[in-house]
């Protein structure tokens, strides 16, 4: 049946701020999970080298639940929408999870139940992306992502100085006998997780979702608009007949998977680089199983339509692929990893148990609050800079910025004396640490905005679920090579200074900048961000 094009209707500020808040609670977690789990983690007597192993449930869990997600998303459609059951959902058990993993006995289940935790986020992350591509025209979605940059800052500034703000504003230890979690970490988290189900509840009874029907004549509407719109938004169809190419592509890979993993085996190589290679054939098996299914005539089975669109994804996407690999290579090993930089390059100490050490952790949550934060205030600033400019030419800059400040981290090892100038003060070198964090802010702000708000005007509406989510693969892979090889690269290149990893984070990020340049945005037609 034929629709009648009409144009997506445009939103208010307040109605954009609704559909958005949830992702402060999101934030919530998430900002808790990035500064603390290591810290849990090397509580719970992992070694330095071992965390980025610890580390592989998030984005391995990211890897699988987004697209599946983001799948049964696109064809859900309850009383409450097609989005929102996801994201109540998620936000349920991602609280209960909250409230476990800081009392988590051993290491093996802290690491467990970070797996538990990613999941839950990701269940309620992942249709809030594809959320503001149903509900905001082309003009309104670098505004809708900025505003999801701001509540992610915004939530990320609170959960990443709880424990700081748990001891200093309410006298709450942040330390504990070996192999315990620290009371104010375990407060923390509480909070956290009761936030996160509150704020995720809001946006849920706060907002709308548009009809299956309403979307296509939306669609429909955009296509006629948009240059070379079948290029754009084109869907290569399903053929029974391609499923052969899958099942050779998929006997391939996984052979050279196998033949991999027997290499590391026999040759005694670390055992992260399992990761890799077990990963390589276990992508040739899924790529076998969806070309067998796809033979057998079955085109609209889950896995075959996922494998068929992530090999015929949007040019756009793809160039923007590129950008999200080095970027998000760079923000892992900036979470993995700032800790330990900053107590051992900083502070001078790897003790856990020691005051200094835990000094040094409650800073660095202190720092991510800093760069969420100032995340929080330049997301009201992308729309308009992107109007002067471009938003490609925002993204780079910004990208540049988080490069070079990354980097930066090893130089403040230095302090201030003001006394030379008449001023009685001294500025250490964590205080000098706060520079680089406007920096990573910046880029921050801009990696959870403008790829997203660039890839929507490239995707079609009732695969935005679907598309959202298989982007995320590009969010995810760098991410478990980052944990596969980091761990390795320091133990035997940095000789175990982890300073060195944040370094290597950096330059990755400045290689994302310069992949920008290749990046074709179909759609740049934003508006500013006011109220």
């Amino acid at each position: 049946m034929s629709v009648t094009p009409k144009p997506r209707p445009k939103l208010t500020f307040w109605e954009i701020w609704n559909m958005s808040f949830g992702f402060l609670g999101i934030q919530f977690g998430f900002a808790l999970q990035n500064a603390n789990v290591s810290r849990i983690f090397e509580t719970l007597g992992a070694d330095i080298d071992a965390i980025p192993i610890l580390w592989i449930a998030a984005p391995v869990t990211g890897l699988v639940i987004q697209p599946i997600i983001g799948y049964f998303s696109d064809r859900t459609w309850t009383r409450l929408g097609r989005r929102r059951p996801y994201f109540l959902y998620g936000a349920i058990a991602a609280s209960i999870a909250l409230i476990i993993m800081p009392n988590s006995p051993a290491l093996w289940v802290a690491a467990g139940m970070l797996w538990i935790l990613d999941a839950s986020i990701n269940i309620s992350m992942e249709p809030f992306r594809a959320f503001v591509g149903d509900m905001l025209p082309s003009e309104q979605r670098t505004k809708g992502f900025a505003m999801q940059s701001f509540f992610i800052g915004t939530g990320a500034v609170v959960a990443s100085a709880l424990p700081w703000m748990m001891t200093n504003w309410f006298g709450i230890s942040n330390t504990a006998p070996e192999g315990i979690i620290p009371p104010s970490v375990r407060w923390s988290f509480y909070i956290g997780g009761a936030i996160f189900l509150l704020a995720v509840i809001w946006t849920v009874f706060r907002s709308h979702e548009y009809s299956p029907e309403e979307l296509e004549a939306f669609e429909a509407y955009e296509d006629d608009q948009t240059e070379d719109s079948d290029e754009v938004r084109r869907e290569v169809p399903i053929e029974a007949g391609e499923g052969q190419k899958k099942v050779n592509f998929g006997l391939l890979v996984t052979l050279l998977g196998i033949a991999a993993t027997a290499g590391v085996y026999f040759l005694n190589y670390d055992a992260e680089l399992y990761i890799v290679t077990v990963g390589l054939a276990v992508l040739g098996v899924v790529s076998f199983l969806a070309g067998f299914i796809q033979r057998s005539g079955k085109i609209d089975q889950g896995l075959v339509v996922v494998v068929h669109d992530f090999l015929h994804m949007p040019k756009t996407m793809i160039q923007l692929a590129v950008v999200q690999f080095f970027s998000w290579f760079a923000l892992f090993a900036m979470w993995i990893y700032t800790t330990a930089a900053v107590t051992s390059h900083i502070y001078g100490t790897s003790d856990t148990t020691s005051f200094l050490y835990n000094e040094g952790a409650d800073w660095v949550g202190i720092l991510f609050a800093i760069y969420n934060g100032f995340a929080a205030v330049i997301a009201f600033g992308l729309a308009p800079m992107a109007k002067v400019t471009s938003r490609k030419i925002v993204h780079a800059v910004a990208l540049v910025a988080g490069g070079l400040s990354l980097i930066g981290i090893y130089f403040m090892n230095f302090s201030v004396d003001l006394s030379t100038i008449g001023i009685d003060f001294v500025i250490t070198s964590p205080m000098l640490l706060v520079i680089p964090m406007l920096g990573i802010g910046f880029a921050w702000a801009s990696i959870l905005a403008m790829p997203y708000a660039i890839l929507a005007g490239s995707l079609p509406s009732k695969k935005m679920g679907l598309y959202m989510g298989i982007f995320n693969f590009f969010i995810v892979i760098p991410q478990i090579l980052a944990a596969s090889l980091l761990g390795f690269a320091t133990r035997n290149w940095f000789g175990g200074e982890a300073i060195y990893s944040l370094m290597l984070g950096g330059a990755a990020m400045i290689v994302a900048a310069a992949s920008m340049y290749f990046v074709k945005d179909v759609d740049d037609t934003d508006e500013p961000v006011l109220p």
